[in-house]
């Protein structure tokens, strides 16, 4: 039922929608850098600057459901009324506290799970399922007594599963394999407020990226036989997962040596990394070169384990050099197994004085702004660096540094390019948790459509790059100003219509009461809201909080009274009706697409 009366009604949407977008859009809200005041005007005060180090502004104290809206924004799926509540009651920090305790939703337990119960067919839908279950949160399926809360945990591992980026879109190997998927998703989970240094073991030695970026069964050199170690994973953990291509200064600012970049490594580095990484394959392997066809074969979800006899042992190995390099020149002796070697390489990455701005600007972009400036990066980074107990590398102390920054909390602090654009998938998740969106059946049957319509789904990416560059910056006003946009990749003529159209048909076609509605559908329950239809101002303002955080233009309220006005409601069809075109227009307006 998902699409088929969708289509039929599209292009008066969209006509709908582009009225809406020229009447509301200003540019300058969010890209236009305010320029500087005429000859003899009167400027405006700066805004305040918090300071770069010492003591931050005390957080403001969390006393209207907007705020809590917005933090919710950045920090979850989407806020709902409930969650809104709670964080008034205990403030940020009491929040993310609490979210830290919550015990891990695992996409793993989930599978295992599903497969009990399907006679042990096992396919990928399976894994979205489990995705989306924890997403939305509430009741598991398969144990009515489990209640999935942790959004945070969850909103985070999102963010890192677009950096330590796998996939399954286009590898048969992995397509065919998703307890490796899922239980490599569950190490990001795990992994969000652990320590980097875990985390990026745990992702080097999982079965899943071994297969993904060809670490898997890589040797040692033997001119002989013309093989030479593969250099894939040693170029995307350096460049992608770690500290990029150019040396940063902490506030991730590029280095700069008589006016150019400084690169922070070249080829060596890349061979003697690629030599590290030789050796390692399925854990429980008899031989080197074997292929676990089962899914639910225990190897895929063990750190893969090293065969000394396929290790480079007998070559030194040039690794990163900067200031304070353990190593003497960043070079790894020979003579070192597997497993040592790794270890050391590891460390020489992780103490990289990169890693701290280069993760951290990030993660700010994923859940915050996707322009922050310098110094919210280097307050990130000296968190990454420390976290105040003398702990480099402290995953919650990152994640609680990004979203409590006095630039991510006060409008005082914010730049004038402050925010991002939410991607398609989270502005689905968004209107599914705010309308209580849940199939009869407890399970999901979206998958087919989820990557057309969104143009995006969980661990599918076309590459390692992601669905997006967080350099992303779209021709013309973004690009001649420098600013970043990263989610607008996915923002093409065919995209954007077929974006529009798919939230159209959720929240047109499928609600609770709707006819032939299929027990998989996941359906939003309009129940709360049809009372708000009889009066349009209080329903507009009950989603300027919930969708915009209180941040709705005075003009776009304005487009939408009119237009609810113009509608009757004297049946529940006709009040339903309302509630769903003030849903439409307001998850397809831009001042609710970009995330403020």
């Amino acid at each position: 039922m998902a699409l088929r009366a969708a289509w039929a009604t599209h292009w008066s949407r969209v006509l709908l929608f582009l009225l809406v977008l020229g009447l509301v859009f200003v540019p300058d809200r969010w890209l236009r850098v305010p320029p500087p005041p005429a000859s003899g005007a009167v400027a405006t005060a700066a805004k305040p600057a918090p300071p770069k180090s010492g003591p931050l502004p005390a957080l403001p104290v969390v006393d209207d459901d907007a705020a809590a809206a917005r933090f919710l924004a950045q920090a979850t799926f989407g806020p709902t009324w409930e969650d809104m509540a709670r964080v008034e009651r205990l403030g940020y920090s009491g929040w993310i506290d609490e979210q830290v305790a919550l015990p891990m939703s695992s996409q793993l337990r989930f599978l295992n799970a599903a497969s009990a119960v399907s006679g042990g067919e096992m396919r990928r839908e399976w894994r979205m399922d489990a995705w989306f279950l924890h997403a939305i949160g509430g009741r598991d399926p398969f144990d009515p007594q489990l209640m999935h809360r942790d959004q945070l945990r969850q909103r985070v591992a999102f963010a890192l599963s677009e950096i330590f980026v796998l996939s399954d879109a286009n590898s048969d190997l992995l397509g065919n394999a998703p307890h490796g998927v899922t239980d490599y998703y569950d190490t990001l989970a795990r992994g969000a407020f652990g320590n980097f240094r875990k985390l990026l073991e745990d992702v080097t030695l999982h079965p899943a990226m071994g297969i993904y970026l060809s670490m898997m069964q890589n040797q040692k050199p033997d001119p002989a036989r013309n093989i030479r170690p593969d250099e894939n994973y040693a170029r995307e953990v350096l460049q992608l997962f770690s500290v990029g291509l150019v040396r940063l200064n902490p506030d991730g600012s590029p280095i700069l040596e008589n006016g150019a970049k400084v690169p922070t490594y070249g080829q060596e580095t890349v061979k003697g990394f690629a030599h590290v990484f030789t050796g390692w394959t399925f854990n429980g392997c008899g031989q080197f070169d074997c292929y676990f066809y089962d899914s639910d074969a225990p190897a895929w979800v063990r750190p893969m384990q090293n065969h000394a006899a396929y290790h480079a042992s007998a070559q030194a190995k040039q690794l990163l050099v900067y200031p304070g390099v353990a190593l003497p020149g960043g070079v790894l002796p020979a003579g070192g197994d597997g497993p040592s070697d790794l270890r050391a390489a590891l460390d020489n990455i992780f103490y990289h004085p990169n890693v701290g701005p280069y993760i951290g600007r990030q993660l700010i972009q994923r859940l915050v702004t996707s322009n922050p400036s310098p110094s919210y990066v280097a307050r990130v980074a000296a968190r990454f660096n420390d976290n105040g107990h003398g702990v480099r590398g402290d995953m919650k102390a990152v994640v609680t540094a990004v979203l409590l920054d006095p630039e991510a909390r006060e409008a005082a602090y914010r730049p004038a390019n402050f925010g991002k654009v939410r991607e398609p998938l989270l502005r689905l998740t968004h209107v599914w948790r705010a309308m209580k969106a849940r199939s009869q059946s407890g399970f999901m049957d979206e998958f087919w459509t989820i990557g057309y319509g969104m143009g995006q789904a969980p661990l599918s990416s076309p590459s390692v790059f992601n669905f997006f560059s967080p350099s992303y910056s779209p021709i013309g006003e973004p690009a001649q100003l420098g600013l970043a946009a990263p989610e607008l990749q996915l923002a093409t003529d065919f995209m954007l219509p077929g974006t529009e159209g798919y939230l159209g048909a959720k929240i047109y076609e499928v609600y609770v009461g709707a006819p032939d509605l299929d027990e998989h559908e996941v359906a939003i329950d309009l129940t709360d809201e049809l009372p708000y239809a009889v009066r349009p101002a209080d329903l507009i303002q009950r989603y300027n909080t919930l969708f915009l955080s209180g941040q709705m233009s005075a003009r776009m309220r304005n487009v939408l009274l009119q237009r609810l006005n113009g509608m009757p409601a004297d049946s529940e069809e006709e009040r339903r009706a309302r509630v769903q075109e003030a849903l439409y227009i307001i998850v397809n307006s831009p001042e609710y697409v970009v995330q403020k």
